[in-house]
């Protein structure tokens, strides 16, 4: 067994195991508890634990590669944004504005069904997925971005200058390095967003955690054991993302 399938699996036995408990001590409802469907010492049960820590890989992988995308996009557009051609900074304000006021779910059901007819082109779901949150996401990076720009004082922009330095390396070797660690706090936020927001992609068909959960749910029809394993499943992977975040800012914030 892989070691990230391996770590989910530890997780899941304890968070089980836990609820196991509450469920065993509450009293003041009527709701019989199926945590057996769920139970590690059991075949069955270890099954049903294995396929739902499955979809762990595909919500990373869907999520890494949405961010890194949306991060470059963003930084583009915001770029494009500050930019005196007015055109440039028309459209980036057309893309923000669009893709900010688009729903995700919207959004992703258009991708898959639009694109073939429109342009001929059929994605698979992981790539639609991607794309999807990718395109929603860097509206918000391109914001992200544009206010930690912003932040950097002029006299860097004109000490910059000075040395003889292009705009091209201005924005690469001074301004961004800074900006980076003013805007990494809202850029980990975003992180957990497309996580979060990675369930969506469940409804084209995507084997992630929330599909791997609506699948188990049809077959033993145990929807709040499930779903509330399933709300520890994300609960976990988002503390952890955000322990990451916040141990990298406070190792810049030692280099700073």
């Amino acid at each position: 067994m892989a070691v990230r399938q391996k770590i989910g699996l530890g997780f899941a036995l304890l968070a089980v195991g836990l609820l196991a408990g509450c469920g065993g001590a509450s009293n003041g409802s009527s709701y019989t508890w199926g945590w057996y469907i769920l139970n590690p010492w059991q075949a069955k049960g270890l099954s049903n634990l294995q396929f739902l820590i499955g979809g762990l890989g595909a919500t990373l992988a869907v999520s890494l590669c949405a961010i890194f995308l949306s991060v470059i996009l963003g930084a583009f557009v915001a770029v494009a944004g500050l930019s005196k051609l007015k055109l440039l900074h028309r459209a980036s304000r057309v893309y923000v504005e669009l893709f900010r006021s688009v729903p995700l779910l919207v959004l992703l059901l258009w991708v898959f069904y639009g694109l073939p007819v429109i342009v001929g082109l059929q994605l698979g779901v992981f790539a639609t997925g991607v794309l999807s949150l990718a395109l929603s996401d860097s509206a918000f990076e391109a914001e992200v971005f544009r206010a930690g720009i912003q932040s950097v004082p002029k006299g860097q922009l004109e000490a910059a200058k000075s040395i003889g330095l292009s705009w091209s390396q201005q924005m690469r070797l001074v301004v961004m390095p800074q900006a980076i660690k003013v805007i990494l706090p809202a850029l980990g936020n975003q992180f957990v967003y497309v996580m979060k927001m990675s369930s969506l992609v469940s409804v084209i068909g995507l084997e992630e955690l929330t599909r791997r959960a609506n699948e188990l749910n049809v077959n033993e029809y145990r929807p709040l054991e499930i779903y509330t394993l399933l709300v520890f499943e994300y609960l976990a992977l988002i503390v952890f993302v955000s322990w990451l975040v916040r141990r990298l800012e406070r190792k810049m914030s030692k280099a700073h």
